[in-house]
């Protein structure tokens, strides 16, 4: 899915069980997310003013949640690009491949958690934002 944009990406609004004991959001494969999850990560502690991602994927399929606090994840195709404020955790970001994707604007105590479609591969990542333009001219 190269020739992805901005706009292929959503926000998802996730189950939300409330009780006087706490919520509980669940997150299953193929059934509230369009993937099987084949890796889950968390970012915590980002110093203020720091940015993460800065990076693209080439097939990976990605649901950024703001477990707690917020944060701003910025998606580019190339073309558009969007800004996305993640403040709710039972809220995702659902981000297709082919996208340039930065979080920045961490709260204090943010925790940004990723479910993703794959595991680890270091040659899906598109790491410079030169390689990015020009990957996605050819691949359009």
């Amino acid at each position: 899915m190269t020739a992805s944009t901005v706009y292929d990406c959503n926000v998802l609004e996730l189950n939300k069980i409330h009780n006087q004991a706490g919520n509980i959001t669940v997150i299953e494969s193929n059934l509230n997310i369009p993937f099987p999850i084949k890796r889950v990560y968390y970012l915590y502690d980002v110093p203020g003013g720091e940015s993460r991602g800065g990076h693209a994927h080439k097939n990976l399929y990605q649901l950024i949640v703001a477990a707690s606090g917020s944060f701003d994840v910025l998606l580019d195709d190339g073309r558009n690009k969007k800004i996305v404020k993640l403040n709710r955790p039972n809220y995702g970001l659902l981000v297709v491949p082919g996208l340039w994707r930065e979080l920045f604007e961490f709260s204090s105590g943010a925790i940004c958690l990723v479910l993703t479609s794959e595991k680890y591969d270091a040659n899906d990542y598109i790491r410079e934002y030169k390689q990015f333009s020009e990957w996605k001219k050819i691949k359009k």
